[in-house]
C-alpha cells in the first residue's frame, strides 16, 4: 500500500503544511524553557487544538508536538525515559484529529535535531544518534504518525543518522533543513549539498526542503538553489513569518498574513511542492496562505528580485554556493 503522504502528491500539485508548534504553544500558556513534549500527557486538548487550528486553516499536513521528543533533548528535562511514550502520545493526539477531518490529512512525525555535535567535531556517534531517532521514530510509529518529518537539522551526518533510523522503522520520511548561516546551515551544508545528498541516501525521503531560518526571503533563495540542482523530488518550504523581534519582553514575528500569503504563492512558483510556514506562524497566516495558493494563478518562477520586491531583502549578499563558510554549531529549538 502507497502511504497517506504519496497518495495525495499523487493527486494534487501543491500541498499546505501547518505553521509554528511553539509559537502557538506559547499562546496558550507554554513557559519559555518547558519542554512542549511534556503538554503530549498534561495537556492532550491543547495540543488537539493546536493541530485542529492547522487543520481548520486548511493544512493538509500537520506537524505533532513531538520536535524535541528525543532522548537527548528530553534529558535536560529529566524526560529521557520517556521518549518514546510522549512520541507515540503526539501521534495518537494527531490521529484523533486527522481522521475525523472530514478529508484526507497527513499526521507528520516531527523529529528534530538531538541537539548534540556528531564526530568527529562533536561525541555524539552515528550509532548513537540512529538509536537515539530510532526510538523516536518507533513512538510515533505506534501513534499512527503517517509519515516522520525530519526537520531543522544543520549536520549532514545527523540527516544520514535520521535516514536511517527511519528505515529500522519502517517509515516513509521527509527531511529539511535549517539555512541560516549566510545561505548554508550552522555546519555549513549548501542547498546543493542537501539535494545530493537525498538522492545518494539508501533510505530515501519522499521530499526534502527547507524550514525555520532567518526570513521567508532567505528560505526562497534556498528553494530556488534545490530546483536549480534539478532534483525531480518534490521540495518543501517551511519559512518563518518574518522576523524576529524582541517586543515588550516577547519574541514577535513581523510577518503578515498577507505577506504570508505572498510567500506562499512564491515558494509554490520557485518549486516547492509542500508549502507551510514555521516560526511565528498561526491559524491566521495559514487561512490567508490557503486562500492565495487556491485562488492565484501559478506564475514563472520568480527572480531574486521579484522575491526582495514583494516579500523583503535577504538577510546576506550570498547564499552559500560561493567559497567556503565556517561551521557554526549551536543548539536550538523550532518556535
Amino acid at each position: 500500500m502507497t502511504d497517506a503522504l504519496t497518495r495525495l502528491l499523487q493527486t494534487r500539485d501543491w500541498l499546505m503544511a501547518d505553521g509554528a508548534t511553539g509559537t502557538n504553544l506559547f499562546n496558550m500558556g507554554l513557559s519559555s524553557g518547558d519542554a512542549p513534549e511534556l503538554w503530549n500527557e498534561e495537556h492532550p486538548d491543547r495540543i488537539r487544538t493546536l493541530y485542529k487550528g492547522a487543520v481548520d486553516a486548511g493544512s493538509d499536513i500537520f506537524l505533532t508536538n513531538s520536535f524535541g521528543g528525543n532522548a537527548a533533548r528530553l534529558k535536560l528535562h529529566g524526560a529521557q525515559k520517556r521518549a518514546r511514550a510522549l512520541s507515540r502520545i503526539a501521534a495518537e493526539l494527531g490521529r484523533d484529529i486527522a481522521d475525523t477531518a472530514g478529508r484526507p490529512v497527513v499526521v507528520a512525525g516531527s523529529v528534530g535535531p538531538t541537539g548534540e555535535i556528531m564526530e568527529p567535531m562533536g561525541t555524539l556517534t552515528h550509532a548513537d544518534a540512529v538509536e537515539i531517532f530510532h526510538e523516536q521514530a518507533e513512538g510515533l510509529k505506534e501513534g499512527g504518525a503517517d509519515v516522520l518529518w525530519v526537520e531543522t537539522i544543520s549536520a549532514p551526518e545527523e540527516f544520514r543518522a535520521a535516514a536511517e533510523a527511519a528505515k529500522l522503522a519502517s517509515m516513509p520520511w521527509c527531511g529539511t533543513m535549517s539555512f541560516d548561516t549566510a545561505g548554508r546551515t550552522m555546519m555549513g551544508a549548501t542547498s546543493a549539498a542537501l539535494a545530493e545528498l537525498v538522492e545518494k541516501l539508501p533510505h530515501k525521503p519522499l521530499a526534502f526542503g527547507a524550514n525555520c531560518g532567518v526570513g521567508a526571503s532567505d528560505l526562497l533563495r534556498t528553494v530556488l538553489g534545490f530546483a536549480a540542482a534539478g532534483s525531480e523530488r518534490p521540495i518543501i518550504a517551511k519559512g518563518n513569518a518574518g522576523i524576529p523581534k524582541y517586543v515588550h519582553g516577547h519574541i514577535h514575528y513581523d510577518g503578515t498574513p498577507d505577506l504570508m500569503a505572498d510567500y506562499a504563492i512564491l515558494a509554490r512558483d520557485s518549486g516547492a511542492t509542500i508549502i507551510g510556514g514555521c516560526c511565528g506562524t498561526t491559524p491566521e497566516h495559514l487561512r490567508a496562505m490557503r486562500a492565495a495558493l487556491e485562488t492565484r494563478p501559478r506564475g514563472p518562477r520568480p527572480s531574486l528580485e521579484d522575491i526582495t520586491t514583494r516579500i523583503g531583502g535577504f538577510s546576506s549578499a550570498s547564499d552559500g554556493t560561493e567559497g567556503d563558510a565556517p561551521a557554526r554549531p549551536r543548539r536550538r529549538r523550532r518556535s
